[in-house]
């Protein structure tokens, strides 16, 4: 039986990571859970034995059930008739299974229903997914706005919401309209009081929503009247079966077509506040998107081992001048070049979750008990940690899926051009994860203020550190001590030139570093001959892309620079 969870070697590896012992005591406060909750494990291998059924689980409904569906929901799509939303047949198919195999709820704590994994676990619940199907993941992944509800909401509210999810009800995050893309502080969907109904009232259009016909939706709205930034956003919770939001229509995508990308109209629609007014975009909005960012690392992840898997399958299968195409050197460096992409952005995905396990766990104890002042100490150092790993990633991860369904779709030929073939719609889906949720631009300006304050230096040494702990590959460990330097004096060269400059070179400075970042992560994870290859083809190519940033940057200098963006005026 065939299986996405057991066939990635890689996955079961990360339930045995070091950090794993630190978040699963946190999450189960230091099993002391297991003597009120039957449910609860006892001990880390206890559930290290949980997490692996269920991740078995799932992994053979990916592989079994919801794979082979794919097609059939990239052919037909949801459809919208009367203000509401029909999901593909393929798509209500495998939620229904998702919802029955007890999976749904995954990351909420046990009292509202869930299982009480950590993120690591949820991360790689969204990965066998979107290798499964892309736009199933959307719906799937979407459950991180009960995140919110349940870090942000009242206790009633958690009671009330967390359930459903837990239960199987879907979400959406309601944040987009059509003149507040990225610039979210520009939306300007009303939210009024009305002393007649005793609770808040949505008026106005979303756009490019997600799930748009979701269950429980989290929505952006202006509460204050006279505003036009982001002091004026609050965040509301609105509950379907309460009416007074319409679906107007479906956008006609390019990829991910079985995902529902609506726009959405309401019309005095029902709605209560998430926290305190004036802080929905500024602090909830800001948690949101960090969840959904990590989120997309791990869609971009799924369908890029979806597109390598295809890719090595038919070179190793297709025969030209009486031999498998992969024992031509091009092919097998090309297959050789997209797997080192996809283990570095691995490394980067797990990494960045074990921060977020950490800062959650740690922020759990405290809400629990309270904390010590090395604890406290930790639960910062993590969460600035995971702040500042996730655009990388979301960056990274994204550019690298569309450059492996690009190459798989080389490796193809013209077979994969055609739709005969499952590379053709990866590679149309792989498009969107550079976009939604923060464009990679985005993600670069996001991104700079840790390098221009210092602090991916400092993680940068600090990793340098940790690896050289371990002792062995001292080679390796020496290119990177004299990239990283070279990283320095490059960064050092753009500031002196002024804050154009910087802006200029931005993309090339956070590539540079989120590169670095990846090559020390992999570093930790050379444990066999086949992730050490894959470490030291990465920290090749990674001495290749440095090294011709340095060059651009002394080429493309301060005047040079001018005269080319004046041209595009």
């Amino acid at each position: 039986m065939k299986n996405f969870f057991t066939d990635n070697e890689w996955l079961g590896r990360q339930l045995l990571h070091p950090e794993m012992h630190r978040i699963v005591e946190l999450y189960e406060q230091g099993y002391t859970a297991a003597e009120h909750d039957e449910e609860a494990p006892r001990n880390l291998e206890e559930a290290r034995v949980g997490y692996w059924e269920a991740m078995r689980i799932l992994g053979a409904l990916c592989a079994e059930h919801i794979a082979p569906y794919a097609a059939n929901v990239d052919r037909e799509g949801p459809r919208c008739e009367a203000g509401r939303v029909t999901y593909a047949v393929g798509t209500a198919e495998a939620h229904r299974l998702l919802v029955e195999s007890g999976l749904y709820g995954m990351s909420l704590e046990r009292r509202f229903g869930g299982l009480n994994f950590p993120v690591t676990l949820f991360v790689m619940a969204s990965e066998l997914i979107a290798r499964a199907d892309a736009s199933l993941n959307n719906l799937w992944a979407l459950q991180n706005c009960a995140e919110t509800i349940a870090t942000f909401g009242t206790e009633e509210q958690c009671e009330r919401f967390l359930k459903r999810v837990a239960a199987g009800d879907t979400c959406s995050m309601d944040l987009t309209e059509p003149e507040a893309g990225s610039d979210l502080q520009s939306a300007m969907l009303r939210a009024s009081w009305s002393e007649e109904q005793g609770c808040w009232m949505l008026d106005g259009v979303k756009r490019f929503i997600t799930n748009g016909d979701a269950d429980i939706h989290l929505v952006l709205a202006r509460t204050e009247a006279g505003t036009n930034d982001a002091r004026g956003l609050s965040l509301f919770i609105y509950d379907k079966r309460d009416g007074g939001m319409t679906v107007r229509r479906i956008e006609h995508k390019l990829g991910i077509v079985g995902s529902p990308t609506c726009e959405l109209v309401f019309d005095h629609a029902r709605a209560e506040l998430v926290g305190v007014q004036r802080m929905g975009l500024i602090k909830y909005v800001m948690a949101l998107m960090n969840q959904a960012r990590l989120g997309i690392g791990a869609q971009s992840v799924g369908i890029a081992e979806a597109a390598w898997r295809q890719a090595q399958l038919y070179a190793q299968q297709r025969r030209q001048f009486g031999q498998p195409i992969a024992t031509f050197t091009a092919v097998a460096e090309l297959l050789a070049t997209m797997r080192t992409k996809l283990d570095a952005s691995r490394a980067l995905l797990y990494a960045t979750a074990r921060q977020v396990d950490v800062a959650q766990g740690l922020a759990r104890q405290a809400n629990r008990k309270g904390l010590e002042p090395d604890e406290r100490a930790a639960m910062k150092q993590a969460q600035q940690r995971a702040d500042m790993y996730t655009p990388i990633l979301k960056l990274m991860s994204g550019e690298y899926c569309n450059q492996i369904t690009y190459d798989a779709m080389q490796v193809f030929g013209g077979s994969g051009y055609v739709k005969d073939f499952e590379v053709e719609r990866l590679y149309r889906d792989a498009r969107v994860v550079t976009i939604y949720e923060g464009t990679s631009q985005l993600q670069v300006i996001a991104a700079m203020k840790y390098i221009t304050n210092g602090a991916l230096v400092g993680e940068l040494r600090a990793r340098a550190e940790e690896v050289a702990a371990r002792g062995g590959l001292d080679y390796e460990r020496w290119v990177l001590t004299e990239l990283t330097e070279r990283f320095v004096e490059l960064i050092q060269r753009t500031e002196a030139e002024g804050d154009a400059f910087v802006e200029l070179h931005a993309r090339r400075l956070v590539e540079c570093g989120g590169a670095l970042l990846m090559c020390y992560l992999l570093l930790a994870e050379a444990d066999d001959e086949r992730m050490r290859c894959s470490m030291r083809h990465y920290v090749a190519m990674t001495r290749s892309l440095v090294m011709a940033h340095i060059e651009m940057n002394n080429a493309l200098a301060p005047e040079m620079a001018k005269a080319l963006l004046a041209s595009v005026q």
